[in-house]
């Protein structure tokens, strides 16, 4: 490293805009040795610890390179391979504190970084070009999340003298192992994305890595960097794209992590009524901090550039742009220096996270996990937008189901709950999730939700992810998911795959690829999803039989979709069509091979002239029970009168 050059990663360190501090912070070897270098400002001296010294740090001293607080060591001591720890000292004390920039950790319950160089090269140019080529808005996106760990495991006994951690990690699949199960299953399922719960190191399994430690480290448990690149490498080989869910809302409070990193909150806000976060047992980065903003938009863009992740679904947007995320009473109130309630800081922070990311590439999807009524989420940042280019629609999310546990009596009285999502439907660039918060902690499975006999649950989950793959949005859904799992996810146990030898659940499945299948194919459930002459409501209204219809449009081409909440099956049943002509129906979530009770629509169904509802054609179609069904113009025609 040249002096000309570390001059002005300091000064870029420090200012905040450093966008790949990882280049030069943490450790590096090169030819006579490795270099290190860290951030504390608050120290009044640092060693570098490791079995040289037998972790005294005796011999390894830095210096210091700025009045700010970065300390430099060059030693031929250590080697790529070898584990180590920072030992800070401060005011009357000293404590050991594993790299915040090291690319790899010993595997927990070992807690010290480890020097890491790998050469792996991707051979993914071809996927790179074409989503650098693509038009995200207009792209089908299909989401299958999935937590690494449990989604399979190998069938390990419990043997005598072997801890926990042991027996747990002999049960994972590594990045490796999994390529060779996963692939095949997202492409017999027709998904185009995967999206992994966070995979930085992190020490407790059951935070399910959102409470981090190792931002620029791919946890140990399943291998090491290189193998999970290998991982990516190969599902971007099959053309799914990868998206990981990043942390940038707190970290975990564990000794050896970034918690008062020099002896004084370094990463940490200093203000400990902001840097709480109480019900999760975490501290909350002082976003305002440049040496943070560095930090945190390296660790970001080191996933994207390194790991070619084409996505970051950013978690708890919420606790990081209010201050009273978790200050329920007037008396705990925080405020700004504007006297409002917002994290400006936290704030600026996304803004310049989006805005980083877009530059580097304008086709990454940037996801914001958002539960707070703040607008403007996806717009851009020149509008005062915060500058995502997708939200997670948690309340479609939340009516749908609330809708769905409803009896069926009860559904006329909540009808609302289905069409409200329209009314605010492109304030934003939505995404409609069915994700792992809403299968655990006594929240149920989601075909357990539903209300009913099991032939019942299991046509209303048909319904349900009918009309989440045909309403405007992209969509995700939670492992498991997929095929009808009854019990929540266990996140200490691999996904009940021995449901598939049951017809009912194996049938679910197939819809599921069925329908992502279907929705590919189909650019009016994709193309338009963010242009409000993508969508039209037919039949909007109806709560007497808790019916919908609407229109999904792409160019000149539409499908008519149809919408039954309720268990009875409606003969001649009129439904208003955009167009006049012949219609034929290309899709029925009650086909008898989805274990449906098979009530089709063989026919052709001739349109009849005459203003009905909206439209001034309509056709009359038996309606399935509890199902979903799409109907597109198959001869353009003038229709009977």
């Amino acid at each position: 490293m040249s002096e000309e050059n570390l001059e002005m990663d300091k000064y870029l360190f420090h200012q905040g805009t450093h966008y790949n501090a990882y280049d030069f912070m943490g450790a590096h070897a090169a030819e006579d040795g490795v270099r290190f270098i860290t951030w504390a400002p608050n120290a009044s001296h640092v060693q570098l610890a490791c079995d040289y010294n037998d972790y005294s740090g005796e011999g390894l001293d830095f210096e210091k390179l700025s009045d700010q607080g970065l300390w430099m060591l060059n030693t031929s001591h250590v080697d790529v391979g070898d584990a180590y720890k920072y030992k800070v000292h401060f005011g009357e004390g000293s404590h050991l504190k594993s790299d915040p920039f090291g690319f790899h950790h010993e595997r927990r319950p070992a807690t010290a970084s480890v020097v890491h160089a790998d050469a792996f090269q991707f051979t993914d140019d071809e996927w790179m070009a074409k989503r650098r080529s693509s038009n995200v808005y207009e792209s089908p996106i299909s989401i299958y999340e999935m937590h690494l760990g449990t989604w399979m495991k190998h069938p390990v006994e419990e043997t005598e003298g072997r801890t926990i951690d042991e027996i747990t990690d002999a049960s994972y699949y590594s990045y490796r192992e999994v390529a060779d199960q996963l692939i095949p299953y997202l492409d017999e399922m027709g998904y185009t994305h995967v999206e992994f719960l966070p995979l930085m190191e992190h020490p407790f399994d059951l935070s399910w890595g959102y409470q981090v430690t190792g931002y620029f480290a791919a946890t140990s448990r399943y291998g090491r960097p290189e193998d999970l690149k290998y991982l990516i490498n190969r599902l971007h080989e099959a053309g799914i794209g990868v998206i990981m869910d990043f942390v940038p809302a707190h970290f975990c409070k564990d000794a050896h992590g970034l918690r008062l990193f020099d002896g004084s909150p370094t990463y940490e806000h200093p203000d400990e009524r902001i840097a709480e976060k109480k019900e999760w047992g975490t501290l909350t980065f002082d976003y305002g901090r440049p040496e943070v903003q560095s930090f945190l938009v390296s660790s970001a863009m080191y996933w994207i550039r390194e790991f070619h992740i084409d996505g970051l679904r950013i978690d708890a947007v919420h606790s990081m742009i209010d201050l009273n995320f978790e200050n329920y009473e007037p008396d705990s109130k925080i405020y700004n220096e504007d006297g409002t309630e917002e994290n400006i800081a936290g704030i600026e922070l996304l803004k310049k996270l989006n805005a980083v990311a877009f530059e580097y590439d304008e086709t990454l999807l940037m996801m914001a996990e958002d539960s707070s009524d703040r607008t403007m989420i996806t717009h851009p940042i020149h509008e005062g937008g915060l500058g995502f280019n997708f939200k997670w629609d948690l309340g479609w999310m939340h009516d749908r189901l609330d809708y769905m546990e409803q009896d069926f009596h009860a559904r006329a009285h909540n009808h609302n709950k289905l069409t409200f999502s329209m009314a605010y439907k492109y304030n934003e660039n939505y995404l409609l999730p069915l994700s792992h918060d809403e299968v655990v902690h006594g929240k149920k499975a989601i075909v357990d939700k539903m209300t009913g006999d099991q032939w019942q649950q299991f046509a209303q989950t048909r319904l349900l992810y009918g009309n989440q793959f045909t309403e405007p949005g992209k969509q995700l859904l939670f492992m498991g998911q997929e095929f009808g799992m009854y019990h929540e996810w266990k996140d200490k146990e691999q996904v009940d795959w021995h449901l598939l030898d049951y017809p009912v659940h194996a049938d679910l499945k197939r819809y599921v690829s069925d329908l992502n299948r279907f929705y590919r194919k189909h650019p009016e459930f994709h193309g338009w999803d963010y242009r409000p002459e993508g969508f039209r409501w037919l039949l909007v209204d109806d709560s007497t039989h808790s019916i919908l219809s609407y229109v999904r449009r792409y160019g000149d081409s539409f499908k008519v979709c149809v919408f039954n909440y309720r268990p009875e099956v409606y003969h001649d049943f009129r439904i208003p069509v955009p167009e006049p002509g012949v219609y034929r129906e290309i899709f029925n979530s009650d086909s008898s091979v989805y274990s449906g009770s098979g009530v089709l629509n063989d026919g052709r169904h001739f349109s009849s002239d005459g203003h009905y509802i909206r439209e001034d054609q309509s056709i009359l179609i038996t309606v399935a029970p509890l199902a979903f069904q799409v109907f597109e113009l198959e001869d353009k025609t003038k229709g009977r009168k």
